[in-house]
């Protein structure tokens, strides 16, 4: 079996289905790699898009379109579908309708004719329907990638991963691809910013008909950007002039309608169960949903799982203030990342944490600014924004090991590559995994000359072993257990 890497959480669609609106049918994805409404469409980053996302922190170019994913050899990868919310999109801005058009655009990189949709469609379940149709349409269709013939399969079960692995060859491969949903607005929950409109039966009902597709999602990510009508959201936007529009709802708990989706969700009847990510959801929201677990759900063995995220560096949720380690200067004190005990919750529920490649999530301001650099220099580059993830699981691992766990099992990629993300600069695309993953193993081999001795017996493995544990072992372990 390859062992490039895994990805639990990216968006391959985002940008060549936003930009399919803009041609005749719409909607359309192409197999014409020239095509930019093609999932096999590339376009990594040249100098000058480099640059702009330096100088503007904007991702204009794809990173994990399926010809990148091809070419770093990666043969499992979690998409995640995500109806674009509304409320990105104010009426005006200063006065002008184009200004949060724009903002948007430069952002996401789609098209104004997905903007104008945006604006003008009232269905975030058929926005969905349509994003898991655009896959569907190239689904086990051939493309060759560099004399080597590539499809992509969405899949239902490991069993169907086990089985596109062993069927592929050296000149003959398959991409599997694992569907999961970014936000339960998707089930048609939030689609007015300033008042409840959900129908109750109406969510209830696409939940079910989700979980009859073909290719049913693994996990949900239960809140996002905007308030849903399911439960409160974390501060994720930092832009002024959207910034307020996440204010309703913002740091609320789980509401009447949330319990019954996450019943139905969890619901396992003919094996149909649709796991929970906690990602965007508030710490209020956040507590409930463990206290579920711990009560209705005690006898569930149902896995917490965090899709993409960071360490925020404090104790818990209760004690926010409290940080026990010198590592958490470099992390970003915010809520929408994840505390220390959460950490511990996660390894004990056998979940997984998927580490997110955005620096604004990654890292402090300091940390951040000491991680530059002004000359081009792509080993010192690597050498720098590699501490940045490594100090993430260096604080996983002794969070974990501290606490009688096995502590390099936890933790994998969630990339969020293609979403609304701005890259750790250097990892600009799937294709520059392998190049960081050497300096990744050195920064594992100087912390274990120094603290092996000082872990648990069972933690005290190889460096090469840690970082192939992120990329590949833990995801793989996870998606064997749990995706049935």
């Amino acid at each position: 079996m390859n062992k490039s890497y895994i990805d639990i959480h990216c968006h391959p669609s985002l940008k060549p289905y936003g930009k399919s609106f803009k041609y005749q049918p719409q909607k359309q994805n192409r197999l014409n790699t020239g095509r930019k409404n093609s999932i096999w469409h590339y376009s990594p980053p040249n100098f000058l898009e480099r640059h702009v996302n330096l100088l503007l922190t904007l991702t204009k170019f794809t990173q994990t379109d399926l010809t990148a994913l091809a070419k770093t050899d990666c043969n499992i990868v979690i998409i995640s579908l995500y109806p674009f919310e509304k409320h990105f999109l104010k009426d005006r801005m200063l006065g002008f309708k184009f200004i949060p058009d724009l903002l948007v655009n430069l952002a996401a990189g789609v098209s104004q004719k997905r903007i104008d949709n945006l604006r003008n469609h009232s269905s975030y379940f058929q926005d969905l329907n349509d994003e898991y149709n655009y896959y569907m349409q190239l689904h086990n269709m051939a493309q060759i990638i560099d004399d080597v013939t590539f499809t992509y399969r969405l899949v239902s079960s490991y069993s169907e991963i086990t089985n596109n692995i062993k069927t592929s060859t050296a000149k003959r491969k398959i991409i599997s691809l694992v569907p999961s949903i970014e936000g339960a607005h998707a089930f048609e929950t939030g689609l007015d910013k300033d008042k409840d409109t959900a129908d109750e039966a109406t969510v209830l009902q696409h939940i079910e008909t989700v979980k009859k597709w073909d290719h049913k999602p693994f996990f949900v990510t239960l809140a996002h950007h905007f308030y849903n009508e399911i439960c409160g959201h974390a501060r994720s936007i930092s832009i002024g002039l959207i910034e307020k529009e996440q204010n309703r709802g913002l740091n609320t708990d789980i509401t009447e309608l949330g319990f019954k989706v996450i019943d139905k969700l969890l619901d396992n009847s003919d094996n149909k169960r649709i796991l929970i990510d906690v990602k965007h959801m508030s710490t209020a929201a956040r507590k409930t949903y463990y206290k579920l677990l711990e009560t209705k759900y005690i006898n569930e063995n149902i896995p917490i799982i965090v899709s993409h995220g960071a360490l925020n560096g404090k104790r818990s949720i209760e004690e926010w203030k409290i940080s026990d380690s010198k590592l958490s200067e470099n992390f970003s004190d915010v809520d929408i990342n994840f505390y220390d005990s959460e950490i511990v919750r996660i390894a004990k529920s056998k979940g997984l944490f998927g580490l997110q490649l955005d620096e604004r999530r990654i890292g402090s301001k300091k940390a951040i600014r000491s991680s530059r650099v002004y000359w081009p220099n792509t080993k010192r580059r690597y050498e720098n924004k590699s501490q940045l993830i490594w100090n993430q699981i260096q604080r996983i691992g002794e969070i974990l090991d501290e606490n009688g766990l096995f502590c390099w099992e936890t933790v994998a990629i969630g990339s969020d590559f293609d979403g609304i993300i701005n890259p750790i600069k250097g990892l600009w695309t799937a294709e520059n995994i392998k190049d960081i993953k050497p300096y990744l193993i050195k920064n594992a081999e100087n912390y274990l000359k120094s603290n092996a001795s000082k872990l648990q017996t069972q933690n005290q493995i190889s460096a090469e072993e840690i970082i192939d544990r992120l990329l590949f072992i833990n995801a793989d372990a996870f998606l064997k257990r749990n995706f049935n």
